[in-house]
């Protein structure tokens, strides 16, 4: 449940929380920090924990990119929100930043132009995008600029965050999914064996979902669990909260010879890697695994195998979404009366 209601953070201004992030930033020498509308696995919807972007400006869209520098904070969103973030940003010293239109840089431009020559930006390695990342290196290099991508600083200053979410999760019968977990591991270990890679990392929450037919309640409407997957030839290492686990699903996960470790051991294990070819898809894995990757390895951009795989429905998927279709064409007539 998000705790945003109470608690002393909740009762500064936005102006006041921007004016505490530059202290952080200032502390650490940074001149420009990002706030992206992400969590660590790139997902389009975000649970409490993660709305740092939120917390920051007060806009409650479901997308939007925060800058803030020494001399002002921007908020980049899309069409569907520029009457909504102007209602909300009113009173602030937020200026909105309207995605698309004829004189609006883009975050990325914007980045490029303001950090000074020597200078530094800010953001959490782990909610931006590893393509992201690395382009804003190849930007910010001509200025002899450089990135700090280890420091959370909303999450310094938000004193009454959300916890990480703890829902259940729980295994997935085979008469839902159609297909067992162990028959994808082995098509998917035939497509890294096509693609000449010793392992795949993978951190996309609806891709895990699927390939290892788990369900959770991480993130409001998708029934995802947060975890991370690395898959070699020989065994699959699950990096989730132990707490969201019952005997069931362990000794379902175990039957697979999946091994279960902590959540956030995943950055650990993807630094101690040497020597390896890692399939990763840059576009949907965060930066700060990437860079604990690729200076020891060699990184295979490629679309995550998974995503393709889950696109092709088997027999009974296809019954069920009929199925999901009659419920869901009820549910709306019901709405109409």
């Amino acid at each position: 449940m998000n705790t945003m209601n109470g608690g002393s953070a909740e009762k500064m201004t936005v102006d006041q929380k921007l004016e505490l992030l530059r202290t952080k930033m200032k502390e650490r020498g940074m001149d420009a920090y990002m706030v992206p509308t992400a969590d660590f696995h790139e997902s389009e919807y975000v649970g409490d924990h993660f709305k740092c972007r939120q917390f920051l400006t007060g806009f409650t869209g479901s997308a939007g990119i925060a800058v803030v520098t020494m001399k002002e904070a921007c908020l980049w969103v899309d069409g569907r929100y520029f009457v909504q973030a102007a209602v909300q940003l009113q009173g602030t010293s937020v200026k909105m930043m309207k995605m698309g239109q004829e004189g609006v840089p883009s975050v990325a431009g914007y980045l490029e132009a303001e950090v000074p020559e020597n200078g530094c930006l800010g953001f959490d390695g782990r909610v931006v995008n590893a393509l992201t990342g690395i382009d804003l290196e190849k930007r910010l290099k001509e200025k002899n600029a450089r990135i700090l991508c280890s420091d959370d600083l909303v999450g310094e200053i938000w004193e009454d965050r959300p916890a990480l979410s703890m829902e259940p999760a729980w295994a997935l019968h085979e008469k839902y999914a159609g297909k067992t977990a162990e028959e994808k591991l082995k098509e998917l270990r035939a497509k890294m064996k096509k693609e000449h890679t010793d392992m795949y990392v993978l951190t996309s929450l609806d891709d895990i979902a699927w390939l290892l037919n788990i369900r959770g309640n991480d993130i409001s409407y998708n029934p995802v669990v947060l975890s991370y997957v690395m898959i070699t030839m020989e065994d699959v290492r699950l990096f989730i909260n132990e707490a969201v686990l019952n005997d069931e699903i362990c000794g379902y996960l175990e039957s697979m010879g999946v091994v279960i470790l902590p959540y956030n051991d995943i950055y650990k294990e993807a630094g101690a890697l040497q020597g390896e070819k890692v399939l990763f898809e840059r576009e949907k894995g965060n930066y700060a695994l990437y860079q604990a990757m690729a200076a020891q390895n060699e990184i295979i951009d490629r679309m995550n195998p998974t995503s393709e795989a889950k696109a092709k429905k088997n027999p009974v998927e296809v019954e069920n979404e009929k199925k999901a279709h009659i419920k869901d064409g009820i549910a709306v007539t019901r709405l109409m009366y």
